[in-house]
């Protein structure tokens, strides 16, 4: 049994408008929210054994955040370009790449690409995951 968690990145700072979209941190709310999120999953006793996520400062962060919370090595997370702004077969292919020996691993991305790939694993129709919202997985399979 494999568990697949997926988290859209805690709310964004808009405050300067000279960032770049991938340069945008978290505002005040998104480092209470992701922290608090985190704690939330372990309450559950669940276990992330890979983190991965887009390297915009927003996603990046929020993984931090809940690597910190799951006591995993912040330099452990695996930081792939093609989570920023993704679309569905970008998830695959990072699923797919991802190694086996992993019960669960947490992908960290970005809207509107997150919510539809998760809508394409379930028949939920979900319109629109929230920022630091958490969608879970689990599938009967050992790859």
């Amino acid at each position: 049994m494999k568990t697949l968690i997926l988290v859209r990145h805690a709310k964004s700072d808009w405050g300067n408008p000279s960032l770049s979209d991938f340069d945008r941190p978290l505002n005040e709310r998104g480092k209470r929210d992701a922290p608090v999120m985190a704690k939330r999953l372990l309450d559950k006793k669940i276990k992330i054994d890979q983190i991965i996520a887009s390297p915009a400062k927003r996603a990046a962060r929020t993984a931090k955040y809940f690597a910190e919370v799951f006591d995993y090595k912040k330099d452990k997370i695996e930081f792939k370009e093609k989570l920023y702004l993704a679309e569905p077969a970008a998830f695959y292919a990072t699923i797919e790449k991802a190694n086996d020996k992993h019960e669960c691993i947490a992908l960290f991305s970005h809207n509107f690409g997150i919510t539809d790939f998760a809508n394409m694993l379930t028949n939920t129709r979900i319109d629109n995951i929230p920022t630091c919202g958490v969608f879970a997985v689990k599938v009967d399979c050992t790859k």
